[in-house]
């Protein structure tokens, strides 16, 4: 596995997107911060299907989602910087590699972005039914998009390097 390595310039719609996953990481750290003297000292801390609250723990463990939230980012951001490590379904060459790296880096680059919208999600209503509000934004309807959107992510991922590399 001999790729090239090469660096993969930004451009704008990539900018914004990493600008907008900084942001809803600080948000969710923000909103934690600013909501946490509010616990109670039990909070849920698992919902089922329906998105009702059947497991409960200390409002410390409330600190574990915009930890994960972070381990995430971080770890899609790094992987990022090396798009020659990526997994390719296509042979990279010196006159391909840029548009598939580019590729490759844009559909993490979202995946990433998905994965801070549903920590956003999932802070938001933790901290909402913790403090009396019924948000309900969980559920069967957040069980779907939580399954479809990455495979649609990765569907298009598909179909596009097809279309890039005829």
């Amino acid at each position: 596995m001999d790729r090239p390595k090469i660096n993969v310039p930004y451009e704008q719609s990539d900018l914004l997107i990493e600008l907008i996953n900084i942001t809803l990481l600080v948000l969710i750290w923000g909103f934690t911060l600013v909501n946490y003297q509010e616990l109670p000292e039990t909070i849920p801390v698992h919902f089922n299907a329906v998105g009702d609250p059947d497991d409960f723990g200390h409002r410390n463990t409330v600190w574990l989602l915009p930890a994960i939230a972070t381990f995430v980012f971080l770890l899609m951001f790094l992987l990022n910087r090396y798009p020659h490590l990526h997994n390719y379904t296509v042979n990279i060459t010196e006159t391909n590699a840029l548009i598939n790296y580019r590729l490759s880096t844009r559909v993490l680059r979202y995946m990433n972005l998905f994965c801070m919208i549903l920590f956003s999600v999932l802070v938001y209503e933790v901290l909402a039914m913790s403090t009396g509000k019924q948000a309900k934004i969980l559920g069967v309807e957040f069980i779907l998009v939580s399954i479809v959107v990455p495979f649609g992510i990765v569907i298009y991922a598909f179909i596009k390097q097809k279309q890039i590399n005829k």
